[in-house]
């Protein structure tokens, strides 16, 4: 049985993200007084009074670069939700983080072209098998209903370059 792992943010990524985001922005840190932010570097929501900044990321044009793909129209950037501080990524193997609110999973092939993609009232194994049911797609995006901000990329394993 495949199981489908969520992938956080690269630490060489973070490094980038915190120098220049992708809209070519410094990153300004905060002191999150309330807490709930979802990290996309350890994968979990903030807790309240940690450094955390709003970066601009482009998820299909970094994984385009490792891959060769060339995503064209269908890059984009978007904000997401950093620590401001060197981070060790999760505490525990991720498999579906951010689970308990509807999702969208976005389909794209191997060159970087949409496929589709699909509301789901929580992602679980079951979504990413039926995402990846075709045999065409190569990555799938979670994203929030309420925004559409990227959360997360679930790769199939063929695509995953080695020692990432």
């Amino acid at each position: 049985m495949t199981t489908y792992t969520a992938r956080p943010l690269a630490p060489t990524v973070l490094k980038e993200l915190r120098s220049a985001d992708d809209a070519g922005a410094r990153m300004v840190p905060v002191l999150d007084e309330e807490g709930g932010a979802p990290l996309r570097c350890c994968l979990r929501r903030s807790e309240p009074g940690e450094r955390i900044a709003l970066v601009s990321y482009a998820p299909l044009r970094r994984w385009a670069a490792e891959t060769g793909a060339q995503p064209g129209a269908y890059d984009e950037q978007g904000p997401v939700f950093i620590h401001a501080d060197d981070c060790a990524g999760p505490a525990t193997d991720p498999a579906h983080p951010f689970a308990n609110a509807h999702r969208v999973l976005r389909r794209y092939s191997a060159d970087g072209r949409i496929l589709g993609g699909c509301l789901v009232e929580t992602p679980n194994d079951d979504a990413f098998r039926n995402a990846f049911d075709d045999p065409s797609v190569a990555l799938v995006h979670v994203r929030a209903v309420e925004y559409g901000c990227f959360l997360y990329e679930v790769r199939r394993p063929q695509f995953s370059p080695s020692g990432v």
